[in-house]
């Protein structure tokens, strides 16, 4: 990976860690201790509250999937498959950033044929 790109992408993984460390911060705290008496209002709240804990720790695990890449691009292992040590092509990488896998490794992982 030459120089350019990897500074390219570290700004990118830097814009990220911004967003979602803004996102995980505007997410709403539990707010178990108030009380609702109607049933329908009631399941309402649950539901909403389920869908935004769901969704903090979907942004809390892409936050250290951006994490782990910002290491590896220190490291030098930026851009490397760590599951098949190939190389990952640039084109999946501008994608995502915060690839750790080739898509052929990927889908194998997706398929259930190889462990993360």
């Amino acid at each position: 990976m030459d120089a350019d790109f990897l500074s390219q992408q570290r700004e990118k993984l830097l814009q990220k860690r911004r967003e979602l460390q803004l996102a995980l911060n505007l997410t709403p705290q539990d707010e178990s201790s108030e009380e609702v008496k109607d049933p329908l209002d009631a399941a309402v709240t649950y539901a909403n509250r389920e869908l935004a804990a769901r969704q903090a720790e979907q942004y809390r695990q892409l936050l250290q999937d951006v994490e782990d890449a910002l290491e590896r691009i220190a490291d030098g292992t930026y851009g490397i498959c760590q599951g098949s040590g190939e190389e990952i092509p640039r084109k999946r990488l501008e994608a995502i950033p915060w690839a750790r896998y080739t898509a052929a490794y990927q889908e194998k992982i997706e398929r259930g044929l190889v462990s993360e």
